[in-house]
């Protein structure tokens, strides 16, 4: 186990089974989670993304469902040792968990499993992050359709060549799709993740922001990314 620490000094503890990457800290950015919303992070692994809304100064409710109990842990680790009350770890399965708050949440957010086949990792937790073993995109569009308010948003982040399948899956829901942007390492490259909002019984209508470049051309970080991480370039002299 290792403590990363985030902008503001919110521990975050991850292991070599539960870590994160800069898809959940892009996911969490784009959210836009306003200080005393209700929010819900499914599949939320180690914490990050609550975490990184309590760091950046989220205050109302919030829950953070996941279904392996070794990842909760950590997240638990890390909310003792910062006093933080106002996030709540549930241990359960998001296709079956619906909490007495349900209908009334404002933003739920998830990073959820990338694969749908191909070879799996032999470390089964590792594997159920990466495959769509114990959820489906579906699933997921499903739980957050019952738990958001009406008008509530949904923010994933997801490989472009679902992109299709996300929306589909949005629209089977009722949650339309309303704000999407892709994500690539160079403006010349083509993206390798895309972040999408949708909005529980809205009219169609969907806005793409520009792209999110991660890398500039000597390949050191974006102004773009330096923001999301709270960073600043730090100039040569």
């Amino acid at each position: 186990m290792r403590t990363e620490r985030l902008v503001n000094g919110t521990a975050v503890f991850v292991d070599g089974a539960y870590r994160f990457g800069q898809d959940a800290m892009l996911l969490s950015a784009f959210c836009k989670v306003r200080r005393a919303e209700r929010v819900c992070d499914l599949g939320t692994g180690c914490g990050i993304i609550p975490l990184r809304w309590h760091d950046r100064g989220h205050r109302g409710p919030c829950h953070a469902v996941e279904l392996q109990a070794g990842a909760l842990l950590l997240l638990k680790k890390a909310l003792e040792e910062g006093g933080i009350d106002h996030i709540l770890p549930v241990c359960e399965d998001l296709r079956t968990w619906r909490p007495s708050q349900a209908g009334q949440f404002d933003v739920v957010s998830c990073n959820p499993p990338y694969f749908t086949g191909g070879r799996q990792s032999p470390d089964p937790a590792r594997a159920a992050m990466r495959h769509e073993l114990t959820c489906t995109f579906e699933d997921v569009c499903q739980t957050a359709y019952d738990l958001l308010r009406d008008g509530g948003r949904l923010c994933v982040c997801q490989r472009p060549e679902r992109l299709a399948d996300a929306i589909a899956a949005m629209r089977a829901a009722r949650i339309e799709p309303k704000r999407l942007q892709f994500v690539a390492a160079r403006p010349n490259r083509e993206p390798v993740l895309f972040l999408l909002e949708g909005q529980k019984n809205r009219a169609p209508g969907m806005r793409v922001l520009p792209l999110m470049v991660t890398q500039r051309d000597d390949g050191s970080p974006s102004d773009e990314i330096l923001a999301v991480y709270g960073q600043k370039r730090k100039e040569k002299s």
